[in-house]
């Protein structure tokens, strides 16, 4: 069956905890209502189906303009390792390349960040710069 990017769709709660629960994002699980919330206040979400199955979610924040937040990007483990993770990053890339900063914070593994740099993304202590967080 052919993988379908759809964007524009919040998927059922029950389909969304699935995919992160798979994830191990408990962070996001523990609180079902506030992961919705933040789903749907995002500024575009990008979803991958496998028929109707939901398999992967992507979402970002951001103005629009200047600066936009690659706040998850999550497949199922069953469908990584096909390159379908590559294909919904390039799809958010594209469609976010006249935007001035696109950033995102993810873990700090090996695994993680040959998949970035694989799609053209640079560290930001590349560029002299350094992120902070509380």
């Amino acid at each position: 069956m052919k993988m379908v990017i759809k964007t524009g769709i919040i998927p059922e709660k029950e389909q969304i905890i699935s995919l992160y629960d798979d994830a191990g994002w408990t962070a996001y699980t523990d609180e079902p209502d506030l992961l919705m919330e933040a789903i749907k206040n995002s500024l575009k979400v990008w979803t991958l189906w496998d028929g109707e199955k939901l398999i992967g979610l992507a979402r970002t924040v951001g103005d629009g303009a200047t600066i936009c937040y690659l706040q998850d990007i999550l497949l199922l483990k069953a469908y990584q390792g096909q390159g379908l993770g590559s294909d919904l990053l390039k799809e958010i890339m594209k469609e976010n390349k006249q935007i001035r900063q696109f950033i995102l914070l993810t873990e700090d593994s090996e695994k993680t960040k040959n998949f970035y740099k694989k799609a053209g993304l640079s560290e930001v202590g590349d560029f002299s710069c350094l992120a902070f967080m509380w």
